[in-house]
């Protein structure tokens, strides 16, 4: 199967990583899923939730958000869509799967994702280059002597895949995830177990035996993700 863009099945979209793209933060980047486009920062702050206080634990957060003209139709800044806050919720749950608490002490680190320009994926971007923007951040941390050892356990990064056409792909850009039968999101560590899958039948419905190839033409891409964040870090 050929794909529009001329992509094979199993092929990414074209993946650039762009580290401290923002002065100010403590950590961030631009990263790039084709005509996706995420601007993640990470920032520090010297306290913690209420649950969280006199515990010398520490926290991860994230916000997310599309800016006015990433889309075809203008997007509004205010209040956050129900579809926002569930994004940032699932970008929080993946970047703490990867954090020791423990050994952050009482700070929290925010991670925001702004989208500057919208194709598809845009939530799985925001896990992979929101992960990069934290581990620099991090990172931060060691250099001033805030934190004593980094609290990353293991690399996390996510992609999107389903069926376009009968034929399992991965990485679906806006008009394919548009007209898939079948799309899922899965975030991934770099040991290989799973934070969670989300798949969804559009048109009709999949069988187990589809939902295992796009899950492994997932964990392929998200390998493939890993060893790009990997080099951007080193």
């Amino acid at each position: 199967m050929q794909r529009a863009d001329g992509r094979k099945p199993g092929e990414l979209r074209k993946i650039k990583i762009t580290k401290d793209y923002i002065k100010y933060p403590d950590g961030s980047c631009l990263i790039e899923f084709g005509d996706t486009k995420v601007i993640c920062t990470a920032l520090v702050e010297k306290e913690v939730p209420p649950f969280l206080k006199g515990t010398n634990t520490g926290w991860v957060t994230a916000e997310y958000a599309m800016l006015p003209g990433s889309c075809a139709q203008r997007v509004k800044r205010n209040p956050p869509s129900g579809r926002a806050q569930e994004i940032q919720r699932l970008i929080g749950r993946s970047l703490r799967s990867v954090i020791a608490m423990d050994k952050l002490g009482e700070i929290t680190i925010k991670v925001d994702c702004d989208v500057i320009q919208a194709d598809g994926g845009t939530r799985t971007a925001s896990i992979t280059g929101g992960f990069v923007a934290l581990a620099l951040a991090c990172r931060k941390l060691m250099e001033k002597g805030i934190i004593k050892e980094n609290p990353i356990k293991d690399y996390v990064a996510a992609v999107s895949a389903g069926l376009s056409k009968g034929t399992p792909v991965l990485d679906l850009n806006y008009d394919e995830d548009s007209n898939a039968e079948m799309d899922m999101n899965v975030v991934m560590l770099g040991k290989g177990e799973l934070v969670e899958v989300q798949g969804t039948a559009e048109h009709g419905t999949f069988s187990r035996g589809q939902m295992d190839q796009i899950l492994d033409l997932a964990q392929d891409g998200i390998r493939q993700l890993i060893e790009i964040q990997k080099k951007v870090l080193i």
